[in-house]
């Protein structure tokens, strides 16, 4: 195993961090729909929580829960890292497959579209960086 640059590092730590957000707003989001307090919301978010489908929660937490673990991985240098990013991505897919569905039910703040696009290149990006790790040996 090659040693692996710092900017490799410095770009996991923060890419673990950036997913440990994630792990926190999708918490937050839970605790909202468990508690019931959507209803306590303005009707516009309200009706965000109505348009969306279930099965994009489950993609919302499979692309941080995978994207934390991978970060993880990235920074313990396990080639382990790649298939959890791949998961990572595949969540945001569907996330945003979700949004899409949500956007033509009720439609979504410009924030919101533009966020959503920032999560996928960042997944994306991810991803190659594993891949360049691995290639370059700095994976194990």
């Amino acid at each position: 195993m090659n040693k692996a640059p710092v900017w490799f590092v410095v770009v996991a730590v923060l890419a673990l961090l950036w997913n440990l957000i994630g792990c926190l707003a999708i918490a937050a989001d839970l605790a909202v729909l468990a508690s019931g307090a959507v209803a306590t919301l303005p009707a516009e978010q309200q009706a965000l929580y109505a348009a969306r489908p279930a099965w994009t929660v489950i993609g919302s937490c499979v692309a941080v829960l995978a994207g934390a673990a991978g970060c993880l991985g990235l920074l313990l240098r396990r080639r382990w890292a790649t298939p959890l990013l791949v998961a990572s991505l595949a969540g945001v897919v569907v996330q945003d497959a979700g949004f899409l569905v949500m956007n033509s039910q009720a439609p979504l703040p410009m924030f919101a579209l533009v966020m959503q696009g920032g999560v996928l290149v960042i997944a994306i990006a991810l991803l190659l960086l594993a891949r360049l790790a691995s290639r370059r040996a700095w994976l194990g």
